[in-house]
This record gives C-alpha cells, structure tokens and sequence, in this order.
C-alpha cells in the first residue's frame, strides 16, 4: 500500500463524545496513538492550535504523508511510545490515548496482526524486536499458556499452548488461527472468532501493550498542566480497569485501596473526574462502526498537585510469573 493511500481514513471510535467530553478544545494536545490520524484531524477541526502527534509504528507516518503537510506546524510528527510523551512535551492542555490495534495494522496482512488474513506471524507495532512467532516458537509452554490466559483472558490456554509447541516452528496468522480453532468449540453465529482471545493476547505481549499503558497514564499526569484534560479510549476489560483505578487512585477516591492496610499518607488528588462513568458508543455509532461496541471513554481533568508514580499491580496489571515459579 502506498504511503498516501489513505485518503478517508477510518471514523475513530467514540470521536463525537469524546470532543464533546473535552469541549472547548484549545491549546496544545497530544495524541499517543496517532495511528490514521483520526483523533488528530479532529481535535483541530474542534479547535486545537497544535497536536504532536506519536505513532511507534513507522508507517502511521508514511501514510499521512499526503494530506499532513496540508497542516503546516500545526501537526508536529513524533515516532515513538506514548510511555515517553512526557520526554516530548509539557505543559500540555489535552493528552488522547486510543488504546488497542489500529485499522490501519489489522488491514494489512503482512502486518500479521489478524486471523482474519494470512500473513507473516508478525503482530510488532514498531516493526522491530521479536515477533509473534519469536514469541510462539521459542517461549515455554507455560509462558505461552500464562500470556495467553493473563492477557487474553482464554480459559482454554493450556490446551492452546500445548498445541503450539506441538505444532511449531509456526510462521504465519493462518496456521496459529488454525491450530487455535482446532482447541475450542465450533463459533455460535454473532460470537467472536475462537482465536480473537489468543491472537489478543500475543499482540499485547509482543508490544508490551499493559506496560506501555500504565507508564503512558503516568507520562500524562506529568506532562500535563493544570486544567488539563487527560482522555482514554480502552477496548477491553482489562485496559479499562487499569485506566479506572489509576484516575480513582488519582483522584482521591480510590475504590480498590485495602481497607485493612496500614495508614498512609494522604495525596492530594492529581485528577479531577466530573463522570465517573464510563462513555460508551450510542447507537448510532454501533450502526456506523461495530469496532466500537467494546469501547470506553473516561475523561478526567489535571490539578495543581504534583505529579506521583504508582505500581502497575495496582492499578489491575495482570503479571506474568516469574520462570521457574508456580
């Protein structure tokens, strides 16, 4: 695909809320998962002066080369991890992380990210480090039932491991679809393909996608300033757990804290949240674009206070054991 075949890239999911959420929108914005450049076109046609736009994946840039220039300065092009933002700017007015695979990557079969074309077993954001198929053919196999189960939350990952190693080397999305559908149930009509789970769980352990996360939400508070507004778009139950408890644990009204552990110093909360609920798509958007029905929006405004670090375990972080532990 050339570099400027997208044109009319993919409506973002929960884009009219999520600029209704923010509204007015002015200043400097940064978008950490620029992808095709969806969220960013519209944060400027809602009236940001500038987006600084991250992408680790090298051709979310390629292919936004023919319409970015039309931009000028007001699109400032950042390869690398949203982890990082903080190193990219400060004193941000607004911070955007839609969370998950993009259009752009499932679209493409080489990119190996979907069952649903075959194509090298690849699955790598930044297209470099190892891949899916690194992953598959060299990890134990309770590593691999571990992944599959902590970060795809498949109960059948035992039986789905056991099954690759007897079936490696592996080295495309077609036979790992094949060999997971050959572990499960037949799919009922409207239920997920059987591999959606596996193949999820892969992704996010080849790019450190919880990891990148939780250091992401962190970056964010650090780079924002005060009245600044922090948006999150999760498209799983896991993601959208660890987004919660750190705006809760942020905010001061944190649900999940121990009642029964010691005291602590009491922190002056970083965030404001005015919903606590979660946005989710009305019907409009579930008729104009299915990707949307598992997503969430949570929204929450930057205080005075300084800037704290958290452990990712609390903020719902699944963790892989260590080698050689039960």
């Amino acid at each position: 695909m050339s570099a400027a075949a997208d044109q009319t890239p993919h409506i973002p999911v929960l884009i009219r809320p999520l600029i209704a959420a923010v509204g007015p929108v002015t200043g400097v914005w940064l978008d950490g998962t620029f992808g095709n450049g969806g969220y960013t076109r519209a944060l400027l046609a809602a009236g940001a002066h500038k987006v600084i736009a991250v992408d680790r994946d090298p051709l979310a840039f390629q292919m936004a080369a023919g319409w970015v220039a039309d931009y000028g300065d007001r699109i400032v092009m950042q390869e690398g991890v949203f982890s990082q933002l903080d190193t990219y700017a400060q004193d941000l007015d607004g911070v955007v992380l839609d969370l998950g695979v993009s259009s752009m990557q499932l679209d493409l079969a080489e990119r190996g990210f979907s069952f649903m074309r075959d194509g090298p077993l690849d699955m790598r954001m930044s297209q470099s480090g190892l891949s899916a198929a690194d992953l598959c053919n060299d990890a134990e196999e309770a590593e691999l039932a571990d992944i599959i189960y902590l970060y795809g939350e498949e109960r059948a990952s035992r039986r789905i491991a056991k099954a690759i190693v007897a079936a490696r080397p592996l080295t495309t999305t077609g036979q790992l679809a094949k060999i997971v559908e050959s572990c499960l149930p037949r799919a009922k009509p409207n239920q997920s393909h059987p591999a959606t789970r596996t193949f999820q769980a892969l992704r996010i352990a080849v790019n450190n996608e919880y990891g990148e996360l939780a250091m992401g939400l962190m970056a964010a508070e650090r780079a924002l300033k005060p009245g600044g507004q922090l948006a999150v778009v999760t498209f799983h139950s896991v993601e959208d757990r660890m987004a919660k408890r750190f705006l809760q644990a942020r905010s001061g009204n944190n649900a999940n804290a121990n009642r029964y552990a010691p005291e602590t110093t009491q922190v002056t909360p970083a965030f404001r949240i005015d919903k606590r609920k979660a946005i989710g798509p009305d019907e409009q958007e579930l008729a104009e674009n299915p990707r949307s029905r598992s997503a969430k929006l949570r929204v929450a405004i930057r205080t005075d206070a300084p800037a704290q670090s958290l452990d990712p375990a609390d903020l719902g972080m699944p963790m892989m054991r260590k080698k050689g532990g039960r």
